[in-house]
């Protein structure tokens, strides 16, 4: 692999990364659009877009995945869910009362990047975290 550099402001000079922003770019306005998210949650939606695009476009020119292309090996996409789809985030961090809720509602809005968990975001705190413990409702309006 050679390293080479373009140009201050000459996108043309590197066509191959800037068609992906844009379809990166693009995906992400779907997702916030579809889900009718305000523009704050941008970060999220690429993330999630560029982890399924991975796994899922296909190189044409080898008729694999950018996933297989660098592991060797087919992606598993079973777990994928669609963006903010309605989730039960178990509370498996505080001590819970004996009538207290054992879980909170979100949004799913991701992958984690350095584990399986999900990306969540929290109804009650208004936050995002990474959860292992989901229950996903995707039927749930």
């Amino acid at each position: 692999i050679k390293r080479e550099f373009s140009n201050a402001r000459t996108p043309q000079q590197n066509g191959v990364a800037e068609r992906r922003k844009r379809t990166l770019i693009e995906a992400a306005r779907t997702m916030l659009s579809d889900a009718k998210l305000p523009v704050t949650f941008w970060a999220e939606a690429v993330n999630t877009a560029c982890y399924v695009q991975n796994r899922v476009l296909v190189n044409k020119s080898q008729n694999k995945t950018p996933y297989q292309l660098f592991n060797g090996r087919a992606p598993a996409i079973g777990f994928l869910k669609p963006f903010f789809c309605h989730v039960m985030i178990l509370n498996t961090l505080e001590n819970l009362g004996k009538f207290e809720a054992k879980g909170d509602e979100g949004y799913f809005t991701g992958y984690s990047m350095s584990s399986k968990a999900f990306r969540v975001f929290n109804k009650r705190t208004r936050r995002v975290e990474e959860n292992l413990h989901v229950e996903f409702l995707e039927n749930k309006a």
